[in-house]
């Protein structure tokens, strides 16, 4: 069968955003799935498949019939359609209806949609089917590797100008408040990075002409650099956006801030200023310490708000600037292209194996879903070690989105992260903060920023999502999930530490949006069960992410922004709360301990089991 479709990009086809690519698409296509299988549940079907070589994604199709026509499904998230792996839960269906589903193979991003699979027929089951139940099964004495933790080595940002900021929304002080949120995710998320966005933006005035001539000053690059520095992280460094005085357009822009998007007018001069840049970095803050720091060539080019040229213009910025770079040091990283939605891999890959260019690192971004497996391609390129980093990833795309503030976004956030666990080397969960200028300054509180942290550093839902998986132990566990949506929509991280705590997270989402507040079809009921403990005596702590468990948005009453009294409040009732008081529980010879609970969509639940006396 074929998709009748070869669109996987929502928004980009129906908005015409995608600058003009110059190559052709790859063409390569890998085999449909096989075993695709369409399964009934309440509220929801799951579509499971097993995974095929070569593959970077699948997308799922959806038709009435077994004939068709078909139509990729779309959840609308605002950006990609595909996925990385099986277990998709469609949400959308009419429940007591049959309908039909199939998936396709994505070799490349860019390139054709493969044939489909075989086709399957289930539908969503209403309220008074099955039981709605989840058993987990945990083995405390099977470990089966280190826990990978892709949410530490970056975290996004907006430009690094802010820390040099005075007072701002709700009368805060944004500098003093973007340092602090740096903090708090160093100290309660691991976070390691920050993606230095737009370094090269005129806010900090590195770039202008006198009489003709090039004048350089990096006094303000400084400045915000030493104050990220002091929150104990450290900068990823995006070369852009144009500086004025050095753009070949300098009125063709983005955002309020009026980021220049355009090539330079010299590549000359502006080779001569990432070369002075870098020098200085390396004077002002030491080689060694600026080796450890990735450059990042520009900020997804691939689309046209971000820049006026086309592909071809800027593989000619890459080859400048990554030649620069190297000039001044052959040992510090430098990667790209830096593309929304995935796109311009392949060609960027194909490009340095043409020219020779150095590509040290493949970095691109998404929102929506989790980021696809961009392994096949590399591999297939020849460069199957080369680091992944994913410099921008979220639950929307989009500005204000209420999911931005809500409990939904938390499992997304988890589901993510366990998927790209040991196949990538940075999920970069875009922003730290809600100190974030793109459309202006935010008006209120709760606006849907998207920031892990809100304008006064209070912990989100999705703050709370990534603190629940840093928490988790640092040995991951053998585990298993059966019944009605497992692993689908219900999943779960099982893990212990070398004193015996073991650590389990478990997550209830989906991806549609039209079902952000919940659905009570989706909720399920879990029976945890965790076998091999060789103590009798255990303690069991639970905390949980739901509508009325560490959100505090179901605290807000409304208005633009608190007085001095409830900031205060607010502040005291940010914590991740408990959901049930702690108990004491005896384990038979058997070495089994059973804990059942709820779980409701959308919610997520951190379970540890601590030796007892």
């Amino acid at each position: 069968m074929t998709t009748g479709s070869s669109a996987r990009i929502a928004w980009f086809d129906e908005l015409g955003a995608q600058a003009e690519r110059n190559r052709a698409a790859p063409d390569l296509v890998v085999s449909p799935p096989r075993g695709v299988r369409a399964i009934g549940g309440r509220g929801h079907v799951t579509v499971d498949w097993e995974r095929v070589d070569g593959a970077a994604g699948y997308l799922v199709h959806r038709a009435d019939g077994p004939d068709g026509p078909w139509r990729a499904l779309d959840h609308r998230a605002g950006d990609l359609l595909a996925v990385p792996d099986p277990g998709y839960v469609d949400t959308t269906g009419e429940i007591g209806r049959d309908a039909w589903y199939a998936v396709a193979s994505l070799a490349a991003i860019d390139g054709p949609v493969g044939s489909l699979s075989e086709a399957s027929a289930a539908a969503p089951l209403g309220s008074g089917a099955g039981d709605a139940s989840i058993a987990l099964t945990v083995d405390a004495g099977s470990t089966i590797g280190d826990t990978a933790r892709p949410w530490r080595p970056i975290i996004g940002s907006e430009h690094l100008a802010l820390l040099l900021r005075g007072e701002g929304p709700g009368g805060r002080n944004v500098g003093d408040e973007l340092a602090e949120a740096f903090r708090i995710v160093r100290a309660e998320l691991g976070a390691r990075s920050v993606r230095a966005h737009a370094i090269l933006h005129d806010s900090l005035g590195v770039y202008r002409e006198v009489d003709g001539r090039p004048v350089y000053d990096f006094e303000r690059v400084d400045a915000a650099l030493e104050r990220l520095l002091g929150t104990g992280m450290t900068p990823v460094v995006e070369l852009s956006f144009m500086p004025r005085d050095l753009a070949s357009d300098p009125d063709v822009t983005v955002f309020d801030y009026r980021g220049i998007i355009s090539p330079p007018r010299d590549a000359g001069r502006w080779s001569a200023l990432v070369v002075a840049l870098v020098e200085h970095l390396r004077e002002r803050f030491g080689a060694d310490e600026v080796r450890a720091w990735p450059f990042e060539v520009w900020n997804e080019p691939n689309l046209k708000v971000f820049w006026s040229g086309d592909e071809a213009a800027y593989f000619d910025l890459y080859d400048v600037t990554a030649r620069a770079v190297k000039s001044v040091d052959a040992e510090i990283a430098v990667g790209g292209p830096a593309t929304a939605a995935v796109g311009w891999v392949d060609d960027l890959l194909a490009h340095s194996a043409e020219t020779g260019v150095p590509v040290d690192f493949i970095s691109t971004h998404t929102y929506g879903l989790s980021p696809l497996d961009l392994r096949p391609i590399t591999t297939r390129a020849g460069r199957p070690d080369l680091p992944l980093y994913w410099t921008e990833w979220g639950v929307s795309p989009t500005h204000g989105s209420p999911i931005n503030d809500s409990v939904w976004g938390a499992p997304l956030v988890c589901r993510g992260m366990r998927s790209a666990a040991g196949r990538l080397d940075s999920l970069a969960y875009w922003v730290a903060s809600d100190h974030f200028v793109e459309l202006g300054e935010p008006e209120r509180l709760f606006h849907g920023g998207f920031g892990l942290l809100t304008v006064g550093n209070l912990r989100k839902p999705r703050f709370w999502a990534i603190r629940v998986l840093e928490l988790l132990g640092d040995r991951e566990l053998a585990m298993t999930l059966a019944g009605d949506g497992a692993g689908g929509l219900v999943e779960a991280w099982a893990t212990r530490d070398d004193d015996g705590r073991i650590a389990i997270a478990a997550w209830n989402g989906t991806l549609d949006q039209a079902k952000a507040d919940g659905d009570p079809l989706l909720d399920r009921t879990v029976q945890l069960e965790i076998r091999g403990l060789a103590r009798a005596r255990w303690t069991i702590r639970h905390r949980r992410i739901d509508a009325s468990h560490s959100n505090l948005a179901a605290h807000w009453s409304g208005g633009d922004w608190p007085d001095d009294a409830r900031w205060r409040r607010l502040h005291e009732l940010d914590r991740l709360e408990e959901l049930e008081p702690e108990q004491t529980v005896e384990v038979g010879p058997d070495g089994r301990l059973i804990h059942g609970f709820d779980l409701p969509m959308p919610s997520v639940s951190l379970i540890e089991v601590m030796p007892g006396a």
